[in-house]
């Protein structure tokens, strides 16, 4: 997946609120950001940092930039994660992800479960048994360099869990399918020093049937790719 446009690099001023941040240009010009992302943002929000966005002059947008990538010592890091979706489908689409190919409709946010969820990818390729997939972004590392997700506590990642084991019971592949958006991780688990209810909902679902993959991807301010898979370390 390729940005629309070539982004704008920038220094972070801080997070003004959940949905913005101040930022300066490196024409020397202060302007606010969109912030897409509700979770802490932990290790790739810190004033200071590089930051790259896009550009829209929409004139309906609130903000004219938005917030697309982190740049740690390490890493870029996706500030974005409802691209973490598009991405999912592009790859899956391509066949990209072998454990998830051979499937020949790829519907996005239907309507399931018991508890009025949307799943974020659903597919299909008749008669083989549907497979819902719910796809994580993962941008928050411990001192192993191992993903962590959630980054801030999550009732509806908990929520979600429980959705997907109830469909694996009823006879439905599911999949929690971890995106981990950085370079430099090597594994994901759950953040139960954060949420410990994700951590043994993810765990309960596991163990009714639901699948647990994880690919890393490779960031450059040019697009996003996925890159290879690495263990989910429950």
């Amino acid at each position: 997946m390729r940005f629309e446009a070539p982004l704008i690099r920038a220094t972070l001023l801080g997070r003004r609120q959940r949905f913005l941040a101040d930022v300066r240009l490196d024409d020397g010009e202060i302007v606010t950001a969109f912030c897409p992302n509700t979770g802490r943002m932990l290790g790739y929000s810190t004033p200071g940092m590089p930051v790259w966005l896009s550009e829209h002059d929409k004139p309906n947008r609130r903000c004219r930039y938005v917030w697309e990538l982190s740049e740690t010592p390490n890493s870029l890091v996706l500030a974005h994660p409802a691209r973490s979706n598009a991405l999912a489908r592009d790859a899956i689409a391509a066949a990209l992800i072998p454990e998830l190919a051979g499937y020949t409709a790829i519907l996005r946010e239907v309507r399931y479960g018991d508890e009025g969820s949307r799943i974020d990818l659903l597919l299909e390729a008749p008669p083989r048994e549907s497979c819902y997939v719910e796809v994580k972004s993962v941008t928050a590392i411990d001192a192993e360099r191992v993903g962590v997700f959630p980054d801030a506590v999550s009732t509806r990642g908990a929520k979600h869990m429980r959705e997907l084991a109830r469909e694996r019971l009823r006879g439905r592949r599911a999949v929690v399918l971890f995106f981990a958006q950085r370079n430099d991780t090597i594994a994901v688990r759950p953040c139960d020093e954060i949420d410990p209810r994700y951590g043994v909902a993810l765990r309960a679902a596991l163990a009714d049937g639901v699948e647990a993959i994880a690919y890393r991807c490779e960031i450059t301010t040019a697009g996003i790719a996925v890159a290879a898979r690495i263990p989910v370390v429950v």
